[in-house]
């Protein structure tokens, strides 16, 4: 090969070279041009403006339903049953008789101490006529007044014992399911029924250490029952004068009315407490909360941008959350989509009505 063929050649490769750079230099003008499918596109999410309020702050707890009064029905002397006189689950007045136990033997040695107390009374009646007459000795009446005296007080525990024959209600309320049949013997071992005062009703429950300084006794609480809306009110009446050291909470007890008798003793309550009212309160949905190890966060928009912010919550209800801080009056919160969000994600916002 010649030296001109030489030259070219080389020019010919240097012809072909200088094209291929000079067409892929404006296809990647073109498509530089072009929008890139895998370029972030922003999060549809509504919003809300955080605005100040005045809001009750109040915390929810869970109680239960505790009776005004209840007790074992048991008896305090031995012997057999003879009568029944309640239903189960019926309602019996204070004084009411419930139990009859057999007093036969009781009432025979009621009548011979009687008839012995008749003789003591007519022995003491002419010891005292002798004394008067210088006829006995002041101890020899003594000693006859001293017999008269015990007869009556003999008198006086079979009465007792007689009248503990008859078992009646210490107060009105409703009777338990019975646990004994006519013709049982029975001591103080048995339980015989239980009898509740159901008419007004205890709610106990347990508030933590940090609102023990702000509980007060006729402080007004809401409370409500398992799978019943309703919302009922009750008074704190008691509160327990220290912290358990085990839970770190402070025991109280309300009292609720329950003529209707749709309380049950025993029920679990979820019973709201409030605690102080909150004049700057910022309330948010409870959706905008993203729970966090140390916490909790929210999204806010900024300039196009969902940012992160840690927030300090206080009070809810089903609806709304207590922002005590993080968050200012005027900001932009995300309440949706915001657990796909991460800080700097781009957003397009509509605002909720």
């Amino acid at each position: 090969m010649n030296k001109k063929t030489t030259i070219y050649i080389l020019l010919a490769c240097a012809i072909v070279g200088g094209g291929y750079v000079l067409i892929n230099a404006k296809k990647d003008k073109k498509e530089a041009g072009k929008p890139n499918p895998k370029q972030e596109m922003p999060i549809a999410a509504q919003a809300i403006i955080a605005k100040s309020s005045v809001a009750d702050r109040s915390i929810n707890l869970s109680g239960s339903i505790d009776a005004e009064e209840q007790v074992e029905i048991r008896s305090e002397v031995n012997g057999r049953i003879t009568k029944i006189f309640f239903l189960e689950g019926q309602r019996v007045k204070q004084g009411e008789p419930l139990i009859k136990i057999d007093d036969i033997e009781l009432q025979a040695q009621l009548k011979q101490i009687q008839t012995t107390n008749q003789l003591n009374a007519e022995n003491e009646r002419r010891a005292k006529l002798l004394l008067q007459k210088g006829a006995i000795s002041q101890e020899e009446f003594d000693i006859a007044s001293a017999a008269l005296k015990t007869s009556l007080a003999q008198i006086q525990l079979i009465q007792a014992q007689i009248f503990k024959t008859t078992i009646r209600a210490p107060f009105s309320g409703t009777i338990g399911l019975r646990n004994i049949s006519v013709g049982a013997i029975v001591s103080s071992n048995t339980l015989i029924t239980n009898l509740v005062k159901d008419n007004l009703v205890k709610i106990t429950f347990a508030v933590p250490e940090k609102y023990s300084n702000i509980i007060r006794v006729n402080t007004t609480i809401e409370f409500s029952v398992a799978n019943d809306p309703t919302i009922l009110n009750a008074s704190i009446y008691a509160i327990e004068p220290q912290v358990s050291l085990n839970t770190r909470t402070l025991t109280v007890r309300a009292r609720a009315s329950n003529e209707q008798g749709k309380l049950k003793v025993g029920s679990f309550v979820n019973v709201i407490v409030p605690v102080e009212v909150e004049n700057n309160a910022i309330a948010i949905p409870t959706e905008a909360i993203v729970p966090i190890q140390d916490g909790k966060k929210v999204f806010v928009m900024q300039h196009g941008l969902a940012k992160e912010v840690k927030v300090e919550t206080g009070a809810r209800t089903d609806k709304d959350i207590v922002i005590l801080s993080g968050i200012s009056a005027g900001d932009t919160v995300l309440t949706t989509g915001v657990l796909s969000l991460k800080d700097g994600s781009k957003v397009k916002v509509s605002l909720a009505n």
